[in-house]
This record gives C-alpha cells, structure tokens and sequence, in this order.
C-alpha cells in the first residue's frame, strides 16, 4: 500500500498529474506541496507520511533535496522517497542514494511503482518454492 504520499512540486499541473496517479495506484491520502515552507509545515503536523516525491529545485528554495536529509531523520521508519528533477545531475551522490531519480519528463507509471514499498514476503515465498 502506498499509504499517504507528500508531493513536494511546484508545477501545479504535474503534481495534479502526480496526486490522480497515486489515488489511482491506491493511496490513502495525497499532500500536494509546491514550496519547501509547505513541504516542512506538512512533516511538522505529523501527518505521517509513508512517501515523498521530491522535485529538488523549487521556486522557493533550489536546493530541494535537503528537505531528503531531514526526512531521513524522522524517527525509526522515515518516508520512502523519490527524486522528480529536471537535472539530475545536480542532486549530490549522496543524497541521491536514499531513493530513486526520476528525470523528466518521465512515466508517472514508472515513479508510482518505485513508491510501492518493498514486499517482505517475496524473499520467503520463493525460499518456500525451493525444490528440495
């Protein structure tokens, strides 16, 4: 279950693009942010966020990909992320390590699936599959 997903994008018509494929793909619930300020107001009311789809250059801060870092820093299970940029190159290694880049323009198909969470059960079901 993808649970409740932040979009943190100012291009209003493709984080309506993003929220309509996310409820489609079974999210809970969808925040649509498209400025740090409002990225960080969302975290702060604790809404619980199981995802983050970052756009990394914002119009009001370019440097979008450190709200990753203080994401990572919330409590035992922090948000899954993903990267929309249109330069991925410009996203430090490091912070491009904590979940998928998506260049764009890209398949909003492709980004809802890297949001799934990964299933615990696939490694024991064919562990269990195994011919003796």
């Amino acid at each position: 279950a993808l649970g409740h997903v932040i979009v943190v994008e100012d291009d209003a018509v493709l984080a309506l693009a993003l929220e309509g494929a996310l409820r489609d793909a079974g999210a809970e619930a969808v925040t649509l942010c498209a400025t740090m300020a409002a990225a960080v107001s969302a975290l702060e009311q604790g809404e619980g966020a199981d995802a983050l789809v970052l756009d990394v250059h914002l119009r009001d801060r370019d440097d979008g990909w450190a709200l990753a870092e203080i994401v990572s820093l919330l409590g035992p299970r922090p948000p899954r992320i993903v990267f929309s940029t249109a330069a991925p190159d410009l996203i430090p290694p490091r912070i491009a390590a904590m979940g998928p880049v998506f260049a764009k323009p890209y398949a909003l198909s492709g980004l809802v699936e890297a949001l799934r969470p990964p299933h615990a059960g696939g490694l024991l079901a064919r562990w269990r599959k195994r011919p003796d």
